[in-house]
């Protein structure tokens, strides 16, 4: 352990080579899916349009209806939710892209499907009879729309968390190095999840909206140590940083893995999947890259001060 915190004092500069990496392999990584594919991600069909099935029965489990789809559409984009009432299971959402991408006659295809699985008529409020299930179509355009508003919502986020740092730090090295990472923490996240196939849903834009959050506390309580405390060594700040930082994480990084092994929702669980990665991304954003820079930063403002009282000496 000793030669290990022996070799991260010694080379921090040799150490920022592997945020540097991961970065460029990320941006690598992002290049591709956009050259090949259009877009920087895989978008789930919130975000890229798509028909929304609300159905308010229960006689088919989700998994019977999921593969009654998947038998028609096998290229079908499926995002399955359930309905409860009083805290008994009461129906099921489903969001398919299927109509958009062959529009007409996907759609008769899909109500056949249905209509086959619900065969039953229900009376409404007004007398009349309906299905047991309801379609709702979101057009391309409109989830094209609604993407371009989450992606504004996350750079304002992102920017006036930059603002509030510099205001803070009032120092400019420092606050763009807390800029930094918690931007490389998304991008490197994103990424990832590209490499893991996920289709990414309204819900996952609010994971990044929380991984800025936690990705940003880490940078300031290392940058409010090292900078804020007057007394003791850089280093020793340092390492203090790094023992209530890594307790903050660790703690973090267990309460997402309950929650997500708890919970039974897909949304939630891509949320925390985000949220999981993004964290083990920081610790490595965060105390080599961020650590480096700070330190890097001091030095070189030593130097100067060293240089200034020498020449003032002299004169």
């Amino acid at each position: 352990m000793g030669k290990i915190l022996k070799f991260y004092e010694k080379e921090y500069k040799k150490l920022l080579i592997i945020p540097l990496l991961m970065l460029l392999l990320a941006f690598a990584q992002l290049g591709y899916q956009y050259s090949t594919t259009g877009d920087f991600l895989i978008k789930g069909v919130g975000l890229k349009g798509g028909t929304t099935i609300t159905i308010n029965d229960i006689t088919h489990s989700q998994q019977d209806i999921e593969t009654a789809i998947f038998k028609v559409f096998p290229e079908a984009d499926l995002n399955t939710r359930t309905q409860a009432s009083l805290g008994t299971l009461s129906g099921y959402i489903i969001d398919v892209d299927i109509i958009t991408a062959n529009s007409e006659d996907n759609e008769i295809k899909l109500i056949s499907l249905l209509d086959e699985l619900y065969p039953d008529k229900i009376m409404n409020n007004v007398g009349e009879e309906e299905t047991l299930y309801k379609l709702g179509t979101m057009g391309s355009a409109l989830g094209e729309n609604f993407f371009k508003q989450t992606t504004i919502a996350l750079l304002i986020a992102f920017l006036l968390m930059g603002l509030v740092v510099l205001i803070y730090f009032k120092t400019l090295v420092p606050s763009l190095a807390v800029i930094l990472s918690a931007a490389s923490d998304i991008i490197i996240t994103l990424a990832i999840i590209n490499m893991m196939g996920m289709k990414l849903s309204t819900f996952g834009i609010a994971g990044f909206l929380l991984l800025i959050g936690y990705s940003v506390d880490t940078d300031i309580l290392l940058t409010s140590k090292v900078l804020k405390k007057k007394e003791g060594l850089v280093m020793d700040k340092i390492m203090v940083a790094i023992k209530t930082g890594f307790k903050m994480s660790l703690t973090t990084i267990i309460a997402v893995i309950v929650a997500w092994q708890v919970s039974m929702s897909v949304e939630i669980q891509q949320i925390m999947t985000i949220v999981l990665i993004g964290l083990l991304i920081d610790l490595v954003n965060t105390w080599i890259q961020n650590v480096g820079l700070l330190r890097l930063y001091l030095e070189r403002k030593s130097k100067k001060v060293a240089k200034v009282d020498h020449e003032v000496k002299y004169f």
